[in-house]
């Protein structure tokens, strides 16, 4: 079986404030007690050192930088830049820049997201949750009777995206509207086996035969106008009401959206011209001051004209981008536990249920700090099924229908886990979950370090 070791270097982290202008005055703004306001510059690092068996070690790191002028808005910044750049050394890669600042344009927030991201093992497991079979012995190559490859339910993808988003308020309410662009450029194909089995093992080499994507173009279910990729360009528009405290973290207050996203054929998106709807509901609520908060997620989105490509269906709207990914179901920004992309349809419904625990907080490298423990319950289904024509579905050598489709309606993938935080100056969140899948046909469990909470 892939087998994953993570080097969390020295520790879990390694923080570098390397440079920080401090202010003592906590009156003009509302922070706990215990901290001093934050004014000038302020970094936040976090080296990246992985292991893969199949696609090697990954290596890189992140820079978060953040701005709070004299300090008079603190724990809100003026400007926030991000910088990761991590690699495996067989392929696949993060380069990403995102921006985020509601003082570049006068009374306007605008985030940027310019990404670059090649993933020699995208994940694909069919459309429709459980309306497709997931085989785990397929995947297991101590499983000498059963096993096809480890990288059966995968194929390889490089994604350029660029992603702009701008957002207002109307005359100082917590009503506003949200506006903004985001252009993709997908190149797909089959794993490059070759690559992978590079400097291996005989006996840890991959065998060179079709995966499941392979058989989905072959079988005619994914078209082979699409089948190599291409281009999605989206509009956007929508309204939002967001009364949160504070967006790293909110102890109390509301942020929903909703969004339509167009992606005309005009715009360079040809016979795949289509509209997505979402909208997202969150909710935050007190329980101690300061400490313990209960906040919850439900999101609908699905596509309301057109005909979308199929690598598009994965993409998650969103009017602020908290990751290098936005796209689901499954892994580390929706079902956490649930293999990634288990859950993918034209129409989705899912919701993510938390409890946050601010345990202590304390000053370290003249940094304000906290640490926090969380629980949480993830869920999410195909509402709105990806049209599946299966009338030329060949089976191979020892296998059935049955071991590809069930021929039934998706139901609830849930999954249940927790989670540990560590946060510099309210912003820099460094996140640890942990989440179990309730379902053998969505996987095992997952284990996800990366940046802020899940929303």
């Amino acid at each position: 079986m892939k087998k994953h070791l993570f080097f969390l270097s020295t520790a879990l982290f390694l923080f570098t404030p390397l440079f920080s202008q401090q202010g003592r005055d906590n009156e003009e703004a509302e922070i706990p007690p215990a901290e001093e306001k934050k004014t000038g510059f302020n970094f936040g690092i976090l080296p990246t050192i992985t292991y893969d068996s199949d696609l090697g070690f990954q290596y890189g790191g992140l820079v978060n930088l953040y701005f709070y002028g004299d300090g008079s808005r603190y724990p809100k910044y003026n400007h926030s830049l991000y910088f990761e750049v991590s690699r495996f050394t067989k392929g696949s890669g993060i380069n990403r820049f995102f921006y985020d600042s509601d003082r570049l344009l006068k009374g306007i927030r605008t985030s940027f997201d310019l990404s670059y991201i090649t993933d020699q093992t995208n994940r694909f497991f069919g459309f429709n949750g459980f309306e497709t079979v997931y085989n785990p012995s397929w995947v297991d190559d101590e499983d000498t009777t059963h096993y096809h490859s480890r990288v059966f339910y995968a194929y390889g993808r490089k994604m350029l995206r660029i992603k702009a988003d701008f957002q207002r308020k109307f005359g100082g309410t917590d009503f506003g509207w949200v506006a903004g662009f985001s252009i993709y450029q997908f190149k797909v194909g089959p794993v490059d086996i070759d690559r992978l089995n590079k400097g291996k093992a005989p006996d840890r080499m991959l065998p060179d035969t079709a995966g499941l994507y392979d058989r989905y173009v072959e079988w005619g279910i994914i078209g082979e106008d699409e089948a190599d990729g291409g281009w999605v360009n989206y509009l956007k528009a929508g309204v939002t009401f967001d009364s949160r405290d504070n967006e790293p973290n909110p102890m109390k207050g509301i942020w929903t959206e909703a969004t339509l996203q167009f992606a005309p054929s005009f715009m360079g998106n040809g016979d795949y011209g289509h509209t997505k709807i979402s909208i997202i509901h969150r909710q935050y609520f007190t329980l101690i001051k300061n400490d313990l908060s209960f906040a919850y997620r439900i999101a609908y989105q699905g596509i309301i004209g057109g005909k979308a490509p199929f690598y598009s269906y994965p993409l998650l709207i969103t009017s602020f981008m908290k990751g290098a990914y936005s796209e689901g179901l499954g892994g580390a920004k929706t079902l956490r536990g649930v293999l990634r992309n288990r859950v993918v349809g034209k129409g989705i419904i899912y919701g993510n249920a938390e409890l946050r625990w601010k345990f202590t907080r304390f000053h370290f490298l003249k940094q304000n700090w906290y640490i926090a423990l969380s629980g949480f319950w993830d869920w999410g289904m195909v509402v709105q099924d990806v049209k599946v024509d299966k009338t030329h579905v060949v089976p191979g050598p020892g296998e059935t229908y049955s071991d590809y489709f069930s021929d039934r309606k998706d139901g609830l993938h849930n999954s249940l886990g927790a989670g540990l935080h560590f946060a510099m100056n309210q912003n820099f969140i460094i996140a640890c979950d942990y989440g179990v899948a309730l379902n053998g046909q969505d996987g095992n469990s997952g284990l996800y370090i990366g940046l802020n909470f899940l929303f």
